[in-house]
C-alpha cells in the first residue's frame, strides 16, 4: 500500500522580529545576517503560546485539508525538541484537543530532521497495513531555548509548526524512496547546552553542506529517478548558503527550489511543512510532480525523502 501527503496544515505566529529590531537588542546588522543566513525576519510566538498550542493548530488545519475528521487518525506523532514538558508527550496533549480518541500518540525528537523521522516512521504503518491515517506534525518554539545574548544563534531561529496526515494514495504516487540516518559522534557540534542551544557554526554548515546534497542523489538514486526528475526541491531552511549548495548538486533551476528562510528563519522541525504548505497554496505544486524533502539536524541527524504528488 502506497503511502502519501493527503491533507496538511501550518501555523506561525503573529509576532514577527526583523533584522532590524535584533539590531537594536544586540551587535548585529542587517546586513551581516542576510548576507550570511539569508533570514530578513522570523515569527516568535508569545508567552503564553505552547508548543502544543502551536502544533493543535497546524493538525486541526491538516486533518480538515485531507477530508477527514480527527476520529479517523490511528496514530500521532510529533516531532520536537522543545515540548511543553518532558510528559506528557505534546502528542499526547493534541490528541484530547483534537479529539482523535483512537489514536496512539508519541513524540519524536531528531532535531531539525525529526519532521522527516515522523514521516517515514508513519510511512511504514500505513504500508504494513496496520494504520490507515497517520498525522505528523513538526513544532518548535525555539524562542524559549533561544540565548538572545548570543548573536551567533540567535539570529538563526524562529517559531512555528506544520503538519500533514500521511494515508493511502494510488499506485505510483506518494512516498517513492527515503534516507535515514545520524552520526552521533557529531552531537557536540549542536546541541542544548543547559537552558540553550549551543552551536559550532563551521563545522554544522561543513556537514550540512556534504550531507544535504549527498542525501538527495541518494533517494533520487533509490526511487529510480534523476535530476531531471526533480519538479521541487525543499530543504530544511536553515541557511541559504546550505539550501543552494544542495540545489546545485541536484543541477536545479533557482525557481525549483522552495525558500522561506528569508521570512521565518530557521524553525527546525516544522520548516520542511511550513514551506511545502505555501507551495501548495501558491499552486506551485501539481498531481504527479516529484519533490524532494531534504534536512538535517542536531544529533547529528538527517532525512531524505522522495515522493510523487497526489492522491
Amino acid at each position: 500500500m502506497n503511502a502519501g501527503i493527503i491533507g496538511i496544515g501550518r501555523y506561525l505566529p503573529e509576532k514577527i522580529v526583523t533584522n532590524s529590531d535584533l539590531e537594536k537588542v544586540m551587535d548585529t546588522s542587517d546586513e551581516w545576517i542576510r548576507t550570511r543566513t539569508g533570514i530578513e525576519a522570523r515569527r516568535i510566538a508569545s508567552d503564553d503560546v505552547n508548543t502544543s498550542d502551536m502544533a493543535y493548530k497546524a493538525a486541526a488545519q491538516a486533518i480538515e485539508n485531507a477530508g477527514i475528521t480527527a476520529e479517523d487518525i490511528d496514530l500521532i506523532l510529533v516531532s520536537t525538541v522543545t515540548p511543553d514538558q518532558s510528559f506528557p508527550s505534546v502528542a499526547c496533549m493534541i490528541q484530547e484537543q483534537l479529539g482523535a480518541k483512537k489514536a496512539a500518540a508519541m513524540d519524536l525528537s531528531a532535531a531539525c530532521a525529526g519532521f522527516m523521522y515522523g514521516v517515514v516512521t508513519g510511512e511504514q504503518f500505513i504500508k504494513n497495513g496496520v494504520y490507515k491515517n497517520v498525522l505528523i506534525v513538526g513544532v518548535e518554539k525555539l524562542s524559549k531555548i533561544t540565548n538572545w545574548e548570543d548573536r551567533n544563534t540567535a539570529v538563526l531561529f524562529g517559531d512555528g509548526a506544520g503538519a500533514v496526515v500521511l494515508g493511502p494514495v494510488s499506485e505510483g504516487r506518494g512516498i517513492l524512496s527515503f534516507e535515514l540516518g545520524a552520526d552521533g559522534s557529531g552531537g557536540k557540534y549542536l546541541l542544548q547546552e543547559g537552558d540553550f542551544i549551543a552551536m559550532n557554526g563551521r563545522e554544522v554548515f561543513k556537514f550540512a553542506v556534504r550531507q544535504m546534497g549527498e542525501s538527495s542523489l541518494n533517494v533520487l538514486t533509490k526511487a529510480g529517478l534523476t535530476r531531471e526528475d526533480v519538479d521541487l526541491l525543499i530543504p530544511h531552511q536553515a541557511n541559504i548558503r546550505i539550501m543552494e549548495s544542495a540545489r546545485e548538486r541536484l543541477n536545479l533551476p533557482v525557481e525549483k527550489m522552495t525558500k522561506t528562510i528569508h521570512k521565518y528563519g530557521n524553525t527546525s522541525a516544522s520548516s520542511i511543512p511550513i514551506a511545502l504548505a505555501e507551495e501548495l497554496e501558491a499552486g506551485r505544486i501539481k498531481d504527479d510532480d516529484v519533490l524532494v524533502m531534504v534536512g538535517f539536524g542536531g544529533g547529528l541527524t538527517w532525512g531524505a525523502i522522495a515522493l510523487r504528488w497526489g492522491k
